[in-house]
C-alpha cells in the first residue's frame, strides 16, 4: 500500500513537500504518478467553485498539520489574507522545517513536542508557538548527539533558508531577522479561496 501522504498528493493534484526530500528527487509521486489514486484517476474531473474552496482548505490543512477546528477558528478571527500566512508560516514547527532542522513539516512538529527545540533559550514544546523577530531557535544542547540531527547537520550544508531567517548550520541555531515576504513566495495552495469558504 503506498504512503497515505503521497496518495493525499496525488489526490490534491499538487506538491505539498510532506516528504520534503522525495518531493526534490525524481522519486517524488506527482512526477511518477501525477494522476489522481484510484482505477479512475486519469480521467478529468471537474471541480466545483465550493469543490475548490475544499481542495484548498485540505492543502493547507496538511501542510501545517492542523485540524478543522484550527483553521476555521484562524479564518473566523483574521480576514487579512497577509496576516493568516504571517501566521502559519511562523508558528515554530513551520520555522524549525524552514531553517533546515528537521526533514519534513511533519517531523517539524514531533522535535518541537518532543522537547529538542529552545527559543530563546528555553525549552518550547508547542508546535503552534509564535516566532518574532530577534527570537533565536536552536535544538537543545542535550538532544545533539541524537541520530537525527547527524543527519540534519550533513543536509543542511547544501541548505539555504528563506531571507527572513538566518542559521548557524554547525550549531544548528536559527534566528528570525525580518518577518516573511508573501510577494516573492508561491504556495501551493490559495489562501484566498479559503477566505471565501469560510466567508459564507
Amino acid at each position: 500500500m503506498r504512503p497515505v501522504k503521497e496518495k493525499m498528493e496525488r489526490a490534491l493534484g499538487t506538491k505539498l513537500f510532506l516528504k520534503a526530500d522525495r518531493c526534490n528527487s525524481p522519486k517524488c509521486v506527482m512526477i511518477r504518478r501525477p494522476q489522481r489514486p484510484g482505477m479512475h484517476g486519469a480521467k478529468r474531473h471537474n471541480v466545483s467553485e465550493f469543490g475548490r474552496q475544499l481542495q484548498e482548505k485540505q492543502k493547507i490543512r496538511l501542510v501545517y498539520g492542523l485540524t478543522n477546528r484550527q483553521i476555521q477558528n484562524l479564518f473566523k478571527v483574521n480576514e487579512d489574507k497577509t496576516k493568516i500566512m504571517t501566521i502559519l508560516e511562523t508558528r515554530l514547527d513551520r520555522v524549525v522545517y524552514l531553517l533546515g532542522l528537521a526533514g519534513s513539516p511533519r517531523v517539524a512538529r514531533q522535535l518541537v513536542s518532543h522537547g529538542h527545540i529552545q527559543v530563546n533559550g528555553r525549552k518550547v514544546t508547542i508546535p503552534s508557538f509564535r516566532v518574532r523577530i530577534h527570537d533565536v531557535i536552536q535544538v537543545r544542547p542535550e538532544s545533539r548527539k541524537a541520530k537525527i540531527f547527524e543527519e540534519i547537520s550533513l543536509k543542511m550544508k547544501q541548505y539555504t533558508p528563506p531571507v527572513w531567517l538566518k542559521i548557524s548550520k554547525e550549531e544548528l541555531k536559527g534566528e528570525c531577522v525580518a518577518m516573511p515576504n508573501f510577494e516573492e513566495t508561491v504556495f501551493p495552495f490559495n489562501v484566498s479561496l479559503v477566505g471565501q469558504f469560510y466567508s459564507k
